[in-house]
């Protein structure tokens, strides 16, 4: 019995490489209908595949082609053979020897025979699993799939496009805390005394049915503190797609620094994310300048923090911690923010590479303070951040 899992990987790689779409959408209905059809013919795999592979008609010659290069030597079903257009099997199959071409009486076809599908449906010799015994790869990845591996700091304009449109999709969940109201629930933890009294006038007084009240749960506040000083520039504008989303899921408070702090939670709620940026990079004075940390921090503490903007909420900075000032400053006020919030986590993109030690100044005064400490350098590792936002 042939590998299923091998033929649907293989015949995906190879249909890729030649310029077929064939992503893992194509490839898992490929495979699924594997499941469920279980062909003993290359007929019948070759007609499953046609129909889950090859998308459009200009694709069809193509698929021919490479469904006859993996089964070599059972069966070739190719419908475009000898048109000059036609890519070029050996560009991604060297190495590989092919038939003689007198096994199958066939010159120029790589010794392999001429289509077996017939018109009344006669049976293809079966599929032999060992004419699939190299060791099959991957189906290959979509864009999307890319772009979420790919560094923000190396994404083009085009994917920074893309980014936004993901970043839009993503599902911010608000962290919950417990409030100080209840609510009647029938698994409640404790006694409602006063729902509890007013069913007993039903039956004369008396205290039949015992109504339960538990606490219940609101949104925890989430306040997100982006670096976009100029060693942060290459990460700026991904994560001001993410202080945009979150300012709206999350009603989030949100704040910039470099040299100076600047609240952009009124310029963020709006519906256009490109507007946003505009205005939020027209609003900030110190774009790409210098880094002040501590001072941004102190004054967050000082105008905000203080006042009740910081206290029990999950605080989000993000920042590569190059500090241009005392680092002692850094450390003291992220003491101070320390015993106002709840959680803070720090998003570090430096933090990426094994090699990363916090030795820088900053970095190092700050870390002690730190709840969560991850690098959110691209939209996989920033499902991290979610999560660390979201945990209860």
């Amino acid at each position: 019995m042939p590998d299923l899992a091998a033929i649907s990987a293989r015949l995906a790689h190879r249909l890729h490489s030649l310029g077929v779409g064939v992503g893992p959408d194509r490839a898992g209905r490929f495979a699924a209908g594997l499941q469920l059809v279980r062909p003993v013919t290359t007929e019948e795999l070759y007609w499953l595949g046609r129909v889950t592979l090859a998308a459009t008609p200009a694709e069809i010659a193509t698929y021919d082609r490479v469904f006859a290069d993996v089964f070599r030597g059972v069966s070739d079903i190719a419908d475009g053979r000898g048109d000059p257009n036609q890519p070029d099997l050996d560009s991604f199959d060297r190495g590989r020897s092919r038939p003689d071409p007198d096994e199958s009486g066939t010159p120029g076809t790589g010794g392999v025979p001429r289509p077996s599908p017939t018109a009344d449906g006669g049976d293809s010799p079966e599929i032999d699993g060992d004419e699939l015994s190299e060791t099959p790869t991957g189906a290959p990845a979509s864009a999307e799939e890319l772009l979420r591996r790919r560094d923000f700091a190396d994404c083009t304009f085009e994917e920074l496009a893309e980014l936004r449109r993901i970043v839009a999709r993503l599902e911010v969940i608000a962290p919950q805390r417990p409030s100080r109201r209840r609510r009647r629930h029938r698994s409640g933890d404790a006694i409602d005394h006063r729902s509890t009294m007013r069913r007993a006038r039903r039956t004369g007084g008396h205290p039949v049915v015992l109504s339960r009240k538990r606490t219940t749960e609101r949104r925890r506040r989430v306040v997100l503190i982006a670096d976009v000083s100029g060693s942060m520039e290459s990460y700026s504008r991904a994560y001001l797609y993410l202080l945009h989303g979150a300012a709206k899921a999350l009603r989030a408070e949100t704040f910039v620094f470099s040299t100076q702090l600047t609240q952009l939670t009124r310029s963020l709620r709006t519906n256009d994310p490109e507007r946003a940026l505009r205005d939020a990079i027209d609003h900030v004075g110190d774009w790409s300048g210098g880094t002040r940390i501590g001072r941004a921090i102190g004054e967050f503490n000082d105008r905000y923090g203080r006042r009740g903007l910081a206290r029990g909420a999950v605080v989000v900075i993000v920042s590569d911690g190059w500090e241009s000032e005392d680092p002692a400053l850094l450390g003291e006020q992220m003491a101070r923010l320390s015993r106002l919030a709840h959680r803070i986590v720090w998003v570090n993109p430096r933090s990426k590479s094994d090699r990363y030690a916090p030795l820088v100044g900053g970095m190092a005064a700050a870390l002690p303070h730190v709840d969560i400490f991850t690098s959110g350098h691209s939209l996989d590792a920033l499902d991290d951040v979610l999560a660390a936002i979201a945990q209860r």
